[in-house]
């Protein structure tokens, strides 16, 4: 068996790694960036459908956007039907960062890929997608506490 996770691992450890020295300047740091760009996607989107987006826990997730919020990358406002509920917004801040990060993730893309045609890109990528979506069913049943069997 090749050591196909490993190698997902290393690729994904080495982007982390890139974005967090080149996203310094913004004050982003430790993946926040992330968190970010899933904001300006998604503009209101709640926390905890953040956290599930990025496969995080809820504790993990409100550090972050707690950060972002006070380096004014992101705003919380109160939901119109039910106060409680905290919509997430990008700043003016937020959306400057964001074009950067965009371009910063274009070229890693570029770069990533070349040398692959577009229809082995494209079979990466539908092949990815269902490795995240198996994997997602385990996340699930760990994150509600429970023991895989190996």
């Amino acid at each position: 068996m090749k050591e196909i996770l490993r190698e997902i691992g290393m690729i994904a450890r080495a982007l982390d790694s890139i974005s967090n020295i080149e996203f310094k300047e913004f004050d982003l740091t430790k993946g926040q960036y992330l968190y970010l760009v899933r904001i300006v996607e998604n503009p209101g989107i709640i926390q905890e459908k953040l956290a599930e987006m990025i496969k995080v826990d809820r504790t993990t997730a409100a550090r972050a956007v707690q950060k972002l919020e006070a380096n004014d990358f992101i705003e919380k406002k109160n939901d119109e039907q039910n106060k409680k509920i905290k919509k997430l917004f990008p700043t003016e801040k937020g959306g400057i960062a964001f074009s950067f990060i965009k371009r910063e993730h274009d070229h890693s893309d570029k770069v990533a890929l070349a040398g692959l045609s577009e229809n082995e890109a494209e079979t990466l990528f539908q092949l990815l997608q269902r490795v995240r979506k198996n994997i997602e069913i385990d996340w699930e049943f760990v994150k509600k506490g429970n023991k895989r069997n190996y």
